[in-house]
């Protein structure tokens, strides 16, 4: 699905009006929870699931065919840990 397709579902879905309505929902729950993340804030959506950020460490590893090493840095990524609803309902689907 691309994101023309998911806004269209939205306006279905939320009752919006128009496609620039569900747009401007979708756009404003992204910026939320980008925000919430980059200050080191969870978001948890009963049901849904769960966005927060976790510190990946980094890794030394070689590049193949080569003797040369590299090492990557400790950095911040997001991770997504889906709620027991959303389980149900995409394990129900099959």
């Amino acid at each position: 699905m691309d994101k023309a397709q998911f806004v269209e579902l939205v306006k279905e879905k939320g009752g919006y009006k128009s496609k620039n309505e569900a747009e401007t929902a979708i756009k404003a729950f992204t910026e939320a929870v980008t925000s919430a993340l980059a200050s080191k804030e969870e978001v948890s959506l009963v049901g849904f699931g769960m966005f927060e950020a976790v510190l990946q460490k980094g890794k030394t590893g070689t590049v193949p065919g080569t003797d040369r090493s590299y090492t990557t840095e400790d950095k911040m990524a997001p991770k997504f840990k889906p709620g027991k609803g959303l389980k149900d309902s995409v394990a129900a689907s099959k």
